[in-house]
């Protein structure tokens, strides 16, 4: 059990998490007590750990319940203009800590559960993940939420209430097996659901022509039923709300049947309908052209069209008379795939104000990523919106012809419509020409989509093409996951910090202070000690916590090269076995992740790593001196865990395929150094902290560019790098898997004849780089100066700088740190804040 906080410990920890007033603390208590009692009908006889968790969640609630009313109330009395985030993903893992913190509730939290004789971390592990999302994309969503609220700006998210999320990962005999996440299988204690607001969303049926103008008639309606989950601000009483769509069969659904007597049958087929909110696709950069999948992204988009035009009529300035609909982007931005030709399906006429009020982000650069929908499956689906879509093309492309009359290749290139391999729609093209801001998420990947993903679209349109570094929340991935680092900072800088990231840059006057060298790898290290132990009880594998954590963690895919990582780990086994006795530093190498279930490379390189580990790891020869851990069901909850205690992060993708990263961030900001391509962010990374603070290697995107026109030929690499020829002949020959000889003849077919993220080109300058991060380890001062460098370097990644760029130079809103009256305070506080805000 934890002990009680000293009074040293609270008076250090007050300004972020939060006073221990004794009224708090009593009135915390108190409600906890009354939630066990009358919530869940329980007395602390017999209580479960989960009752206790559901206990404190509802007291946490009860204190947002107030400012999210109250937030509601300001917005409605301020009418400003709302930004609207639509997403398939919203990874949110844990919402109880990170609630306490933007609350200030932590500390007091703490010490009453410490008085009810409870461990606050055994209830924090009570709480289930809420996985609704894949991996970074997902997370963005979630980190882009908790920014937008702690800036004060009016967002909402939207997405889908999956009843199953991203599937639990299982490692069994070294495969991966997938099993269902049923996360809301005991409750979810902070949604709220909202059937007075449910909508219809149509499906199906024909158009039919008439005077009037084309009709959508006889289709098929699915019910979005909407939950409401609280999204608090730092410490500014600002809660806004992410609104997730269940689907529902309307009471109707099917009632032909019984005109045959069917009556079972038509109440079993309802799931039809309401499969659409079933499951979440488990792709991470990969489109699937499945109906269903199609549907959700309809569903979603048309039951929020749908809300935000309530909520546009129901406006202040809409309840005193007709709101005009060409003030609508005045009032509203969003960005959405389908929400450009949602809208217009309202009226033709709309495509202005569509183009007004909608922008699109850009997220990979992978072909196979981008979506294209077969024109049958529209026509099927939707097919009033196919009209649309052809109607938009048919403009589009006149305005290209009458441009370029004579250059017929690049009015096929820019079609909507693509012919090549069957009739497709392209999404992100009408994405492009249904949107007044087009932008990639990281410096190179907004060039690359400029100069040649879309080069056609931005030489048309030039000033459409921008840049959006993302960036990640510091309250969940700093103060939450990391909290004796949080407070070294807070000392050291004071705590302004939290919502301003840039004051970060205050570090680098500490970087020769021997207290504070010493300090931050102290931090480093009591992390790992904890990280080691949660090691050796899930995993059975002794750990040193003194080796180099050298950590891997993301979806498995080729282009994210877990297989160059892998091959240092068989590189270094091969080294201490040629010479036992030579000084080498020791490492624990931890890679984690998950692979799409059908995704066979992804999952015989998860295979590979275990069987590598496997032998590594029970190798007498290689001692404590090299360690192989795969993290099982690899999760945000997970990260918390890992990131801090992280000193190596591998950022390794093929220079010019990853879109920004995330990861690599978290990393920076916790205390690890980077190893890795100049790729996404990491490019932006080195600028900030200096080349020479990371471990960069490898090629360049021009050198990609100039191997795809030479040729690559991971032959010569094999036959010229004695390593690595040894490595792959291991791998090869069955040495890891001697039962299953032939196991990865897959794997290294891949490697010699169609790797398209050549692997075997940057191996040996990988190899090279591991040796100089080796050599810095062995001096733990300079290792930390570097890593202070790094943190201090980091500002720049805080999703609050990257929700600022997009709200004054795409959405037209400005953030404010204005700070709404909590609820205790009058109504007429709620009115001179309004007014104030207004005057401003």
């Amino acid at each position: 059990m934890a002990a009680p906080l000293t009074d040293q410990e609270k008076r250090k920890q007050i300004s972020i998490r939060g006073i221990v007033g004794v009224e708090n603390v009593a009135e915390l208590k108190k409600g906890f007590n009354r939630h066990l009692h009358f919530t869940l009908v329980k007395d602390r006889n017999v209580a479960t750990p989960r009752d206790y968790y559901f206990a404190l969640a509802h007291t946490v609630r009860d204190h947002l319940v107030g400012r999210w009313i109250r937030t509601q109330q300001f917005y409605y009395e301020t009418d400003p203009k709302r930004v609207y985030y639509l997403s398939l993903e919203f990874y949110m893992g844990r919402t109880l800590q990170n609630t306490m913190i933007n609350l200030g509730l932590q500390n007091a939290c703490d010490e009453a559960i410490y008085q009810l004789g409870l461990d606050m971390e055994d209830l924090e592990e009570m709480e289930e993940d809420a996985g609704l999302g894949n991996g970074g994309l997902g997370r963005l969503a979630a980190c882009f939420l908790d920014s937008m609220a702690t800036l004060g700006l009016a967002a909402y998210g939207y997405g889908i209430r999956y009843e199953y999320g991203i599937f639990n990962q299982k490692i069994k005999n070294g495969w991966q097996v997938e099993e269902a996440d049923d996360w809301l299988r005991h409750g979810n204690p902070w949604e709220k659901a909202r059937p007075e607001y449910m909508l219809p969303v149509h499906f199906y049926g024909r158009v039919e022509e008439s005077k009037e103008g084309a009709k959508w008639v006889d289709t098929q309606v699915v019910l979005a039923m909407p939950y409401d989950t609280p999204i608090p601000g730092y410490m500014n009483n600002t809660v806004n709300t992410m609104r997730l769509w269940s689907a529902r069969a309307p009471n109707d659904f099917n009632l032909m049947d019984f005109n045959v007597g069917d009556y079972i049958q038509a109440v079993l087929d309802r799931n039809l309908a309401e499969n659409i909110s079933r499951v979440l696709y488990p792709n991470d950069n990969f489109f699937e052209g499945k109906e269903l999948r199609l549907k959700q992204e309809y569903f979603v988009v048309a039951a929020t069209l749908q809300d935000i035009m309530r909520r546009f009529k129901n406006s202040k300035k809409g309840s005193s008379g007709p709101v005009s609909f060409d003030s609508f982007p005045e009032k509203a931005t969003s960005f959405s795939v389908f929400c450009a030709i949602t809208t217009i399906a309202l009226s033709y006429q709309a495509w202005a104000i569509t183009k007004r009020t909608f922008a699109y982000t850009n997220h990979t650069v992978l072909p196979e990523a981008l979506e294209r929908w077969p024109i049958g499956l529209l026509e099927t689906l939707l097919p009033r919106h196919l009209q649309i879509i052809y109607r938009i093309n048919q403009g589009h492309l006149d305005e290209i012809s009458a441009l370029f009359p004579e250059d017929m290749d690049r009015i096929r290139r820019m079609s909507l419509i693509e012919e090549d391999g069957g009739k497709r729609v392209n999404m992100a093209h009408l994405c492009i020409v249904g949107s007044h801001a087009v932008n990639g998420v990281a410096e190179i990947h907004s060039n690359i989509i400029k100069t040649d993903v879309f080069r056609d679209f931005s030489e048309l349109e030039p000033e459409k093409f921008q840049n959006k570094t993302n960036g990640i929340t510091p309250r969940r991935w700093l103060l939450l996951c990391n909290p004796g680092l949080a407070e070294l900072i807070a000392e050291a800088i004071g705590e302004e910090y939290v919502k301003d990231l840039s004051q970060l840059q205050k570090l680098n006057e500490l970087v020769d202070d021997d207290t504070f060298i010493r300090d931050v790898s102290k931090v480093k290290q009591d992390n790992k000690e904890k990280f080691s132990q949660y090691l050796e009880k899930e995993y059975m594998v002794e750990i040193n916590p003194s080796s180099m954590f050298d950590v891997h963690v993301k979806r498995i895919h080729e282009y994210k090269r877990q297989l160059l990582n892998c091959l240092h780990i068989v590189t270094m086994y091969n080294r201490i076995r040629k010479n036992p006795k030579a000084p080498f530093v020791p490492r624990t190498v931890i890679i984690g992740g998950k692979a799409a279930p059908g995704y066979h490379m992804a999952k015989m390189i998860i295979k590979l790593i275990t069987a590598v580990g496997e032998v590594v790891n029970k190798d007498p020869v290689v001692g404590s001196k090299l360690k192989v851990i795969y993290l099982e069901n690899y999760r945000v909850s997970l990260a918390e865990k890992v990131i801090p205690a992280t000193d190596l992060s591998e950022q390794i993708s093929t220079a010019g395929t990853e879109a920004s990263g995330t990861g690599n961030m978290k990393f920076m900001l916790n205390g690890a150094l980077t190893i890795g391509t100049m790729d996404g962010a990491n490019v932006e990374m080195a600028e900030e902290a200096g080349e020479e603070n990371m471990f960069i290697f490898g090629m360049r995107v021009e050198d990609v560019a100039e191997m795809d026109v030479q040729g690559y030929d991971a032959m010569t690499y094999y036959q010229k790098i004695p390593e690595l020829k040894q490595a792959i002949d291991q791998i090869n020959s069955g040495f890891f898997c001697p039962k299953q000889p032939e196991l990865f003849k897959d794997v290294t077919n891949m490697l010699f004849n169609h790797d398209r993220f050549k692997v075997f080109a940057d191996y040996e300058d990988y190899i090279t780089c591991q040796e100089k991060v080796n050599e810095l380890y062995q001096n733990p001062r300079e290792w930390t100066k570097m890593v202070i460098k790094n943190i201090a370097a980091s500002g720049k990644f805080s999703s609050d700088r990257t929700i600022t760029d997009y709200a004054t130079e795409v959405w037209g809103v400005e953030p404010t740190d204005l700070k709404i009256p909590p609820p205790n305070e009058p109504r007429e506080a709620l009115d001179e804040t309004a007014r104030a805000l207004r005057e401003k």
